[in-house]
């Protein structure tokens, strides 16, 4: 291995966006310690990394104590779609909360930078648009999405708390809404929903009218600005907003899945779930200015990607 390469530890290493951090970093020749209790990660997704001698898995759950050795730190675990993080919200806070400590606590015994995914949710049904990371959020504490949006608020309190009191180098990252390849087809996210049901030919469920907006950064962009943000020199903690700033509509969307997957799925209306936000969108100034970053890969590409990962895996399904 290169001099420069180093021993990094991805918690959620199975999981969509993990998966993708492994083998990039992988890439880049470091050596890479994947932790995922899978309860929602997937062997599937890490399977064509097991060869590489640099790449080791550790199954564990990081609301318990893990003593490793490592120079850096992504924190990338815990259930984050609805659909998952809502099937046990309990558990879901105790990895943000519990997590977050665990693995801050094992950063500074190593004096190893670490990285917190946040996500934009800590700005709840925001009421200024687009969202910078000055704005504090409006988030309903006792609602069905209150276990992700205030344990992963929870956290950030934590990893800033770490970094004031113990000088640990921290970075944080508030993720707006990503999609691509290795999504879990049963997550109940917005865009594997809709590409899942197009290619079936079963209707496309929007709920309430379709006019609520979010802005979908494909994987490798978001990873690259992550990467970035890691390497950043000096006492830069964030929180940075990374998210693509295009923002459309849920029926706009739904109407670019039929098309791009020729499908003769009709739109069906539900409604509205508890504490949904109306709109979505990253204010990226900071990324812009202190990455050099915006994403480059625009929403119809991603999706054909995307598109063309889910008709594997539904074709490999039969």
């Amino acid at each position: 291995m290169a001099a420069s390469s180093k021993r990094i530890m991805v918690t959620g290493g199975a999981g969509f966006l993990g998966s993708h951090l492994c083998e990039r970093l992988l890439k880049q020749g470091h050596e890479v310690l994947c932790v995922d209790n899978y309860f929602t990660g997937r062997k599937d997704n890490i399977v064509h990394l097991l060869p590489n001698p640099f790449f080791e898995v550790l199954r564990h759950d990081i609301t318990m104590p893990l003593y490793v050795e490592v120079d850096a730190i992504y924190n990338l675990a815990c259930p984050a779609s609805p659909v998952h993080y809502q099937f046990d919200p309990v558990q879901t806070t105790k990895t943000s909360v519990h997590g977050a400590i665990n693995m801050l606590g094992l950063a500074k015994r190593l004096k190893a930078k670490i990285l917190q995914a946040s996500t934009s949710e800590v700005y709840g049904d925001p009421a200024i648009h687009p969202q910078p990371e000055e704005y504090w959020g409006n988030v309903n504490p006792i609602g069905p999405r209150a276990c992700y949006d205030e344990g992963k608020r929870c956290a950030e309190t934590l990893f800033f708390d770490y970094h004031r009191q113990y000088r640990l180098p921290i970075r944080v990252v508030r993720i707006f809404n990503t999609y691509g390849p290795r999504m879990h087809p049963d997550d109940g996210r917005v865009v594997s929903n809709f590409i899942v049901q197009a290619l079936k030919g079963d209707p496309i469920t929007i709920y309430g009218e379709g006019t609520q907006t979010r802005s979908f950064c494909y994987v490798d962009d978001l990873l690259e600005a992550m990467n970035r943000f890691m390497d950043v020199d000096g006492d830069v903690p964030g929180p940075l907003n990374i998210g693509n700033p295009g923002e459309f509509t849920m029926l706009e969307l739904a109407e670019t899945v039929i098309r791009l997957t020729g499908s003769s799925s009709r739109i069906l209306h539900k409604p509205l779930p508890a504490d949904d936000p109306k709109q979505r969108q990253p204010d990226i100034a900071k990324a812009k200015s202190l990455l050099d970053w915006e994403p480059q890969i625009p929403l119809e590409e991603g999706l054909k990607r995307t598109i063309r990962y889910f008709r594997q895996l539904l074709k490999a399904a039969d």
